[in-house]
């Protein structure tokens, strides 16, 4: 028979197992706990050992530095913080070489004697000459950029260094690549444009989606409707464009020279005829010198600085005006047929919804035809425009300017080729019948003349 205390303990036996069994988990999870904490995450770990890197000249100025809230009130009301997170400093391209790499011009005591700072822009554009001791490369390639351009036109506005990167956090190529930041940079100026290329082909199609600098560079960004800059840049990657529009398209070479990209490629864009000024045959377009807005007061002089666009016969006097003044070459029109907003250009759709009809545009009315601008390179390369009426397009005064635009037999529309035959023919007939006119009436005038000289001798 089993005693009273042995059933008791037998009772007993699952309870105390489980307190047995509670001290003991809660013994490892302490034990685990200690170990996590003494033994840190292979990233925290990098980390702790790059502040330890960090020189004692550096370290002496994260002593102060390091205080989260420094803000330095600025001669224009603006706020500058004046601290740097130890950590991000040492694991940041920079945090080898640091501090007085960048701030050499600092003393000590020079917390004592606060430096006066005129604004953060001004900071900005003094320290991009610093970053130009080591960075020569991309400081020469962004000074040749459309950032730079607007820098030197006086835009607050143009991205300096500082603005993509900053110094105190900025990691390697590598690491930025993986990260996928680059839009978030570009969008802070460009939302609109960053927005809608998101939902197109190019930006919709997640790890294999093109990034603003493969179109654009890094540096040395450039005017995107500057002469040909963007069509170079589309046949940079689609190599096999022309072959493959010369199987279905007629004359698909001078459609490829007159025609945008997004003017096809994005359906639901509305459109516009572009007559961008060249001088003779120069491969790039004339541009307006800075300090000399000669387009804009040639353009406003033409239109007898009226509201509307400007009319066949104005479009003819500027192009004379610019003859006049000095220009090196004749200078002339070349039409392109553009998507009106930077945004529409890069709503691109896929290939199977780009435009193939020829009557979108090759038809009375197009509507592609109903919007028509003269523009000019500004210094900076952006494109200075002026409104023109569309019939210009068709004017014995401007036809001969618009070159490269249409030509005979360019589609299948039998009837565009003899209009322009006829447009062509009446500018050849119509000075030859004024010339003839005004010989004629000279003739006529000078046979009166001698007829009433003979009369006036005769009455003598």
């Amino acid at each position: 028979m089993t005693s009273c205390r042995t059933a008791g303990a037998s009772a007993n036996w699952p309870r105390l197992a489980g307190a047995v069994a509670g001290v003991v988990a809660a013994l490892a999870l302490s034990f685990a706990g200690a170990s996590a904490h003494a033994a840190p995450s292979p990233a925290a770990a990098k980390a702790a050992a790059k502040v330890a890197e960090l020189s004692a000249e550096d370290k002496a100025c994260l002593e102060c530095h390091a205080r989260p809230a420094q803000p330095k009130m600025l001669a224009s009301g603006e706020k500058l913080s004046l601290a740097v997170a130890p950590k991000a400093f040492a694991q940041s391209v920079h945090g080898g070489e640091g501090c007085e790499a960048c701030h050499s011009g600092l003393e000590e005591g020079h917390d004592k004697q606060p430096r006066k700072i005129a604004s953060r822009r001004a900071l900005a554009l003094e320290m991009k000459d610093q970053c130009a001791d080591c960075h020569k490369k991309a400081v020469k390639q962004y000074d040749d950029s459309v950032h730079s351009a607007l820098v030197r036109t006086g835009s607050d506005k143009a991205p300096l260094c500082s603005d993509c990167h900053n110094p105190h956090t900025a990691t390697s190529l590598k690491d930025q690549a993986e990260a996928s930041s680059e839009p978030v940079v570009c969008q802070k100026c460009h939302e609109g444009v960053s927005k809608a290329f998101a939902q197109s082909v190019h930006g919709s199609t997640g790890d294999e989606a093109l990034a603003c600098k493969d179109c654009h560079r890094t540096h040395n960004v450039k005017a995107a409707a500057f002469a040909d800059n963007m069509r170079k840049e589309c046949l940079s990657c689609h190599k096999e464009t022309a072959a493959t529009h010369a199987e279905w398209l007629p004359n698909a070479d001078r459609h490829l020279e007159a025609i945008s990209c997004p003017a096809c490629h994005t359906p639901d864009a509305t459109r516009r005829v572009n007559l961008r000024l060249y001088e003779g045959a120069a491969p790039h377009q004339s541009t307006d010198k800075v300090g000399v807005p000669k387009f804009v007061k040639l353009a406003n002089w033409a239109n007898g600085n009226g509201t509307g666009g400007l009319d066949a016969r104005a479009l003819w006097s500027m192009l004379q005006e610019f003859n006049q003044n000095g220009s090196a070459g004749k200078m002339v029109l070349r039409g392109r047929l553009e998507v009106q907003t930077g945004e529409q250009a890069h709503q691109l759709a896929a290939k199977a919804l780009a435009i193939k009809d020829c009557d979108t545009c090759h038809r009375q009315g197009a509507t592609s035809f109903q919007a028509v601008t003269v523009s000019m390179a500004g210094p900076d390369g952006r494109p200075l425009r002026h409104e023109a009426s569309k019939g210009v397009l068709t004017s014995v005064e401007s036809i001969g300017s618009i070159g490269g635009f249409y030509a005979i037999g360019s589609t299948r529309i039998k009837l565009l080729d003899v209009l322009l035959v006829m447009v062509l023919a009446a500018g050849i007939a119509l000075p030859g019948a004024h010339l003839t006119m005004k010989l004629l009436s000279r003739r006529q005038r000078a046979k009166a003349a001698a007829a009433q000289q003979g009369e006036s001798s005769g009455s003598k």
